[in-house]
Parts: C-alpha cells; sequence; structure tokens
C-alpha cells in the first residue's frame, strides 16, 4: 500500500510551498490508489498555535485536498497531533538508550555556545565534541538523581557514508564525518523533528517521503535512526525549491504567500492548484489541466531537479483562464457580495447581467469592482484620452446625436435590436464600425475599454444610455 504524508508545523498559514508538497504527495496517493495522510508536526510549542492549525486545515480544504487519515479523519494509525504522541516518543527513546544508540548529555546551552566559538576559532565545523558520551554510568546515574537538566543524543558512528537514494535527485552521498551527535530529545522532554518524524512514519507506515529539498539534509540523520532501530527505509523524494522571479528564495518581497491570501486576493482553487502542480513538475508542454487530469498524469519522473520560478504573472493569466470556463452561476455568486459591498443592493436580475458581461474578461474575481463600475454609478468624467480621440473626432457630435435619437425610437431595447442601429449609421457616414462604437463608450462608460458595445447598452437600460449621451453631448461643445 502507498501511503504518503503531509506533516506541516502548525506556525503560521499554510504557504505555496508547503501547498506543492501538500499536492504531490496526494496526487501521489490518488494516482497510485494509496493513501494520504495529514499529520500535525506541533512539538514547537512556543511557536504552534490552534490559528495556525485551522489556517493549514482551510487552506487545504480550499484548494481540495482531502486526507484520508488525520485531524477530523478517523485512522488506524493516530493521534495524528505530535503532542499527543509524546509518550510513544519518550518509549523509542528508551530503547535507544538502551541499546547503546544513544545517552544523556548535560552540557549547559552556556557550555555549548563556548563550544562553538571554540571551534569557529580553530576554523572547524560547530560539532559536539561528545563530552557527555564519555561519561561513566555511575556519572551519568548521579547527575541524573540529581535532576540535573539534560538532552539525548543520538550515538553516531563518524566513519564512512549515508547515501540518500532519492527518488527525483538520484544518490545523494553525505560523509558522516560532517554530522554529529544531534539531540534527539529536548530539555523539556519533547522529541527534535528528526527524531519524531522517523518513529511516526515508521508506525504510521509511510512508504514514501516526499517533502522540500530543505529537508534533503535532515535524511541522512533520519536514515541514521532508522538503521538504529532495524526499520525498514521508506523512499525518499525530495522536491525542488520554488523562487521568486529574481531566483531568491520565495518570500513576502515576491507578493503573497499564504494560500488563503490568495482566496482572498480573487483566485480560484482550480487554477491555484493547477499552478503550483506546474511548480517542479511537468507533462509535455501542457498548462492546463483539471484535477482529473492532474491525478492520471501524475508521477514523479515528471518532477525535476531544478528549483522552480514563481510568477504572478502566469498564474494570472492562468486564473482568467479558470474564470472562462467555470459556470455563470458560480461566477454571480462569488461577485455578488463584492458589488452589493461596493454598490449596495441592486436588482439580482441586472447585477446578474451586469457580471456575464465580464465573464470573459476578468483576472481576478475581485477586478469586477472598479470594471463594473459604471453600471452603478453616474459617470462622472471621461478619459482624457479618449477625449482627445473620439470625443473631437469629425463625426464624434453627429454620431452621439443621431445614436440618441435612433435608440429612443427602439421599443426592444435588446442586443440584437441595438446592433443594426450602429452598422446602419456606420453605413450612411462611410466609416467603419469601430468610428461609430469608440464615442459612444466613452460617453456610456467614461472609458476606452469595455464589455460590447451592444451588451453595455442593454444592461443599462434605455433611459440611462440616452441620459448619459445627452451629457456627453452637452460636454462636447466646451471643448477647446
Amino acid at each position: 500500500m502507498i501511503r504518503v504524508r503531509f506533516a506541516p508545523s502548525p506556525t503560521g498559514d499554510l504557504h505555496i510551498g508547503g501547498a506543492r508538497t501538500a499536492l504531490f504527495n496526494w496526487l501521489y496517493a490518488r494516482n497510485q490508489g494509496g493513501k494520504f495522510i495529514l499529520r500535525i508536526e506541533d512539538t514547537d510549542r512556543e511557536r504552534s498555535t490552534l490559528a495556525a492549525n485551522k489556517a493549514i486545515f482551510e487552506g487545504l480544504e480550499w484548494l481540495g485536498l482531502d486526507w484520508d487519515e488525520g485531524p477530523k479523519v478517523d485512522g488506524s494509525y493516530g493521534p495524528y497531533f505530535q503532542t499527543e504522541r509524546l509518550k510513544i516518543h519518550q518509549e523509542h527513546i528508551q530503547k535507544l538508550i538502551e541499546a547503546g544508540h544513544a545517552y544523556y548529555c548535560f552540557c549547559t546551552p552556556e557550555e555549548l555556545e563556548k563550544k562553538r566559538q571554540e571551534a569557529a576559532a580553530r576554523k572547524e565545523p560547530p560539532k559536539y565534541d561528545e563530552t557527555c558520551r564519555r561519561l561513566p554510568p555511575e556519572k551519568v546515574k548521579e547527575l541524573l538523581a540529581q535532576k540535573v537538566p539534560y538532552v539525548i543524543r543520538f550515538k553516531l558512528e563518524p566513519v564512512g557514508e549515508t547515501i540518500v537514494d532519492d527518488k527525483i535527485r538520484g544518490k545523494v552521498v553525505f560523509k558522516n564525518e560532517v554530522l554529529d551527535d544531534f539531540v534527539i530529545m529536548k530539555s523539556d522532554g519533547f522529541p527534535t523533528y528528526n527524531f519524531a518524524c522517523v518513529v511516526d512514519d515508521h508506525l504510521m507506515e509511510i512508504s514514501h517521503v516526499i517533502r522540500g529539498d530543505d529537508h534533503l539534509s535532515n535524511t541522512p540523520r533520519q536514515i541514521l535512526l532508522y538503521r538504529a532501530f532495524g526499520w525498514p527505509l521508506p523512499k525518499f523524494a525530495h522536491l525542488p525549491m520554488i523562487l521568486g522571479k529574481d531566483k531568491t528564495r520565495l518570500s513576502k518581497r515576491h507578493g503573497a504567500t499564504s494560500v488563503i491570501k490568495y482566496r482572498d486576493l480573487g483566485y480560484l482553487p482550480e487554477a491555484v492548484l493547477n499552478y503550483i502542480a506546474r511548480l517542479g513538475w511537468g507533462y509535455g508542454d501542457e498548462e492546463i489541466f483539471s484535477r482529473e487530469e492532474l491525478i492520471k498524469k501524475f508521477s514523479l519522473k515528471g518532477v525535476g531537479k531544478t528549483s522552480a520560478v514563481f510568477d504572478t504573472d502566469k498564474l494570472n493569466w492562468l486564473n482568467g483562464k479558470y474564470i472562462r470556463k467555470i459556470l455563470p452561476e458560480r461566477l454571480v455568486d462569488l461577485c455578488e457580495p463584492l458589488l452589493i459591498e461596493a454598490y449596495g443592493d441592486h436588482d439580482f436580475e441586472h447585477l446578474k447581467k451586469v457580471v456575464l458581461a465580464f465573464h470573459d474578461r476578468l483576472v481576478l474575481i475581485p477586478d469586477i469592482v472598479p470594471l463594473s463600475k459604471y453600471f452603478f454609478k453616474e459617470v462622472k468624467e471621461y478619459d482624457p484620452q479618449g477625449i482627445e480621440k473620439h470625443f473631437k473626432s469629425e463625426h464624434s457630435r453627429q454620431i452621439l446625436e443621431t445614436l440618441k435619437e435612433k435608440l429612443t425610437q427602439l421599443e426592444s431595447f435588446t442586443k440584437d435590436k441595438i446592433e443594426p442601429v450602429f452598422k446602419e449609421l456606420a453605413a450612411e457616414l462611410n466609416v467603419k464600425l469601430g468610428i461609430v462604437i469608440h464615442p459612444c463608450r466613452l460617453a456610456l462608460t467614461g472609458a476606452l475599454e469595455s464589455p460590447p458595445m451592444y451588451d453595455v447598452i442593454e444592461v443599462l437600460g434605455k433611459a440611462k444610455v440616452i441620459a448619459r449621451l445627452e451629457q456627453a453631448l452637452s460636454f462636447i461643445p466646451r471643448l477647446p
């Protein structure tokens, strides 16, 4: 059985990097018919918060990454909060001590800092010097009886090498001599990340550990722990880093990094899911994938070794593509509260027509508010470039006067009746259709761009259209 896990630390929001890790694990499990487990690694008691837990759940749920086992879901391998597994961890710590693979360390933080400074002065790596590893058993018992604070360290053999057989990077070799007797239990009795991760992955029967390559340096230590316990190794796969466009590590200076922030900015979850799937993974030249296609086509072989670059412009492009694909009813549901907040209550059918007029033009959902302003507010000013180009043109006054007259006479104010008015006028003046449309658009919207003109006129309605044409005609004589 393929069993993979996403094991975030609840110290903040679910960020893009974590979401990508969760997605790749989820896709691999779904592709292989396996299980996707959510485990919360909350042993950092100073930084872990309930708010961060909620943010992780909220982010995963918004993206549609459901988990088969974990918080809120029954499973046979729990508990799924690491702090609730403390007794399990301490029992396994004791097993290592009894087997001679771990020892008590009574060095104080001040002593350790002094050792680090001395090593730096000798231009040596800041490795632990194994002082407490050499303590006689009698001395250890004495210090324990005196309740001297301690940590537990793993007893490492500083010879040979540890090889990480990575499913993405191939074989990565670490010299044991660059490692040291690392801490596996802190002075507060809680395990360190490397230890708890190994114990929990083994007991939860995790078959593949798929995570960011910032964890690659942890992997040799974890492999040594697996061997000390006599446990089989899972398969490891380390995902490439995500960088900003300036090729530095993705951070807030590159824009939002929280998944929920992208929701609040007006991105669709399927667009964000599609985009982060392409951060380090590819399938030929394809860019757009449905959830089902991602599941069918995903494989670790498609994950590259080089860093992925997060490009907001590309995400925006993709989000626009997805907005065009969603059902009109869903778009209206997403836009309605934003329009009501901005412009107050309006007739629903009118609001619906406004939203659908922009279905092919939105990049982000909140764009609907500034783009549709002229449907809810009177036009107070005109685009300066438009004034020069379209109100001062040769036929502008004649066009607006004629349109006002002809549109006033229309009994059915629908676009199929409106369109012939424009085409007939263009023919009468022997000009291109755009020469007629542009000054009308400026008069009705105050802007140079809008949805198709006939749609705009129909949605505005006869009364507003005639009033705005009259307003524009009164403005034109004042032009120098």
